[in-house]
């Protein structure tokens, strides 16, 4: 399939003529180049920007003259594109761990079952004497009598639908006593971790479009930023593909601040719209990772069924062949080698992963970090005030409840300062102070946006800037009329919470089962 053909498939027509515009221009563009490139209308050429923006990396940005440009990544590449070895090492580490679940099962319960019945025929001969081949311990028929109750446990269990995930115990806990997990689930979560959740991007965007509609359809980068808690260049990237996705528009500010607004997201068939605001970054911090995700018990179950194998089998030379007349190279690869390789393989896994939870709990401890100090950022944005490393680290160690080094603050505002290009000045005892004019500015050309156009009414409201007003009485004005808004658009920084991801995908799940 040819390039052209590629894109005709997943772009539109008027998208493929857009597209090699962008590349005659190195990737940016704005609607007036599109134009003339293209020879399309400037309502057909933003269509297709918009497009684009959804599919493709790319983002907004302003000039100097106020003019909107569409910068796109040079190669064009779409969002969900994947380098080749990473699809390749993800393709074979599955592979491999759909084979190891299938050889778990198999190996640890049928190794199981055999010592067990092994160890008791070997006890029973020892009190027989020793030295006779003994018959496996009986029941009822002649057979060996396994609790049916056991084997139902481990595979299955009322209510449980083939193929749902187990995000762990604290999941589990949550479905209700109704909803019990099979024991074999919490067997490969003991060497692969739990299931991680993978929320669609519709469900991700949930809470992003209740944040856009409780702000009245309008928001700035800086805004997104106070509810997903990403760098900016990141929020900038995302910003292009909500505007792709919900049909938005961009709007550059008398100051030159980018504002976004969505007018079809708030139009409802309920009339006017009142949306509660989603939670902010820090009251959206991560979770620990978990190595295994069990409880207590649960990892005690499956360590002690395979420590129980791997110690039968590694003494089955000194009692159970003895007592059981048993021997042989067959027996010695069937009883002794494969058993122990897997246990010891079943122990490692485990411990290997250890090493990476704990990498990954550092990077999560950062961003949980950087979400904190956010909180206390904007809070002093927003009325136009500094912040300290030194006076943000207790407050910040307060909030995480773990210890937090002024160092370690002061890495962080470093990072949203080079964002938000801040203003880094010394005190007069040396100390940092680090002001966040950007992030006000935004928030005033939000607000002054959504009161020009307020999309919840459809109507032009009372305006809030005029061209006649000085600097500093424009100043004063934003000020003022912010202050009286400032209560209803920054939670207090100092609370934070915990977001699970699998919360993100209940209602979904629970609309399958019902289904």
């Amino acid at each position: 399939m040819t390039d052209v053909a590629a894109l005709m498939k997943s772009d539109s027509l008027e998208a493929v003529r857009v597209l090699d515009a962008l590349r005659a221009g190195g990737g940016a563009a704005t609607l007036g180049d599109i134009a003339s490139a293209t020879g399309l209308p400037i309502e057909a050429a933003r269509e297709a920007l918009n497009d684009l923006l959804e599919a493709r990396r790319g983002h907004l940005e302003v000039g100097e003259s106020g003019d909107v440009v569409y910068r796109f990544d040079k190669k064009l590449l779409r969002r969900d594109s994947e380098p080749f070895w990473d699809r390749m090492k993800k393709a074979g580490w599955k592979l491999f761990t759909q084979g190891f679940k299938v050889w778990i099962v198999v190996m640890l319960v049928g190794y199981f079952v055999v010592f067990v019945a092994l160890a008791i025929a070997a006890l029973l001969a020892a009190s027989r004497g020793g030295g006779s081949r003994s018959r496996l311990p009986s029941g009822r028929g002649g057979r060996m009598h396994i609790p049916s109750f056991w084997i139902w446990y481990f595979f299955w269990t009322p209510r449980w639908r083939l193929g749902r995930p187990y995000y762990g115990h604290r999941w589990e806990l949550s479905q209700g006593k109704e909803n019990r997990v099979p024991f074999y689930k919490k067997v490969f979560a003991f060497v692969f971790g739990p299931d991680v959740p993978n929320p669609t991007r519709e469900q991700l965007d949930r809470s992003t479009v209740r944040l856009i509609r409780s702000r009245q359809g309008v928001i700035t980068t800086a805004e997104l930023v106070q509810h997903s808690g990403l760098p900016v260049p990141e929020a900038e990237e995302e910003m292009g593909r909500l505007t792709g996705a919900y049909s938005g528009e961009v709007l550059a500010s008398p100051k030159g601040e980018l504002v976004y607004a969505f007018p079809e997201l708030m139009v409802s068939a309920k009339g006017k719209i009142k949306v509660r605001p989603p939670n902010p970054a820090w009251r959206r911090l991560e979770s620990p990772q978990l190595v295994t995700g069990n409880s207590v018990g649960a990892n005690a179950g499956v360590a002690g069924m395979n420590a129980f194998t791997l110690v039968a089998a590694t003494t089955a030379p000194l009692f159970i062949f003895p007592q059981l007349q048993i021997g042989g190279a067959l027996a010695y690869w069937a009883l002794v080698y494969v058993p122990v390789i897997f246990s010891v393989l079943f122990f490692s896994v485990p411990a290997l992963r250890w090493i990476d939870v704990k990498r990954q709990n550092g990077r999560r401890a950062k961003r949980n970090l950087r979400k904190v100090v956010l909180g206390f950022v904007y809070e002093a944005a927003l009325t136009n005030n500094h912040v300290t490393a030194q006076a943000l680290a207790a407050k910040v160690e307060q909030a995480l409840e773990t210890s937090v080094t002024p160092e370690q603050v002061t890495g962080v505002l470093h990072e949203l300062a080079a964002e938000f290009d801040a203003d880094v000045t010394p005190g007069a005892d040396g100390t940092l102070q680090f002001r966040f004019p950007s992030v006000l500015r935004q928030f005033v050309a939000g607000r002054d946006l959504r009161k020009q156009l307020e999309l919840d009414k459809r109507k032009v409201g009372d305006i809030v800037y005029s061209s006649a007003d000085t600097n500093e009485e424009a100043g004063q004005r934003e000020l003022k009329g912010f202050d009286r808004e400032l209560a209803g658009l920054i939670e207090a920084p100092g609370r934070v919470n915990y977001e699970e991801v699998y919360d993100l995908i209940e209602f979904d799940e629970e609309l399958a089962r019902r289904r």
